[in-house]
């Protein structure tokens, strides 16, 4: 069982918006659950892009982002994890953003679930990485086998 998780806005979007693995998302419930304080701002990002193509009713948006607001993720600044996030990015070959919430699960030890598959691939090819990560769509298996 994940005692606690990082969690990253692909998944956090999943609780309020049906999408695919939605419910694997929801499995995460019963974790201590943490996110660097970009999480807000990227599920903002991600409401507003849906809004944008449609997907979404602006109102919707606004009570999604209530609902995300609630959700039970204790928010840690990200000041103290940009250097070692711009040193994943590099290592990595992949954005920033992404690699705070890599960094915060090396500083915690807890593993990072992300919906992300180009993140879940990049960083499992590296040694400092490898295992860290638990692709949403593993979820289910993973919580049976531990």
């Amino acid at each position: 069982m994940i005692e606690a998780a990082i969690v990253d806005a692909s998944v956090g979007i999943k609780w309020v918006v049906n999408e695919t693995e939605s419910e694997f998302a929801r499995l995460l419930s019963a974790c201590d659950l943490l996110a660097p304080d970009l999480f807000p701002i990227e599920c903002s990002n991600i409401l507003w892009k849906k809004v944008r193509i449609r997907d979404l009713t602006r109102r919707d948006a606004l009570d999604y982002l209530d609902l995300l607001r609630q959700s039970p993720v204790a928010i840690v600044p990200t000041h103290d994890l940009t250097a070692k996030a711009l040193e994943l990015a590099m290592d990595l070959q992949h954005p920033v953003y992404d690699c705070v919430y890599l960094a915060l699960a090396l500083r915690r030890g807890a593993p990072l679930v992300t919906a992300d598959q180009r993140l879940v691939t990049a960083a499992a090819k590296f040694r400092k990485t490898k295992g860290l990560i638990i692709s949403l769509s593993d979820i289910p298996n993973y919580l049976r086998s531990n």
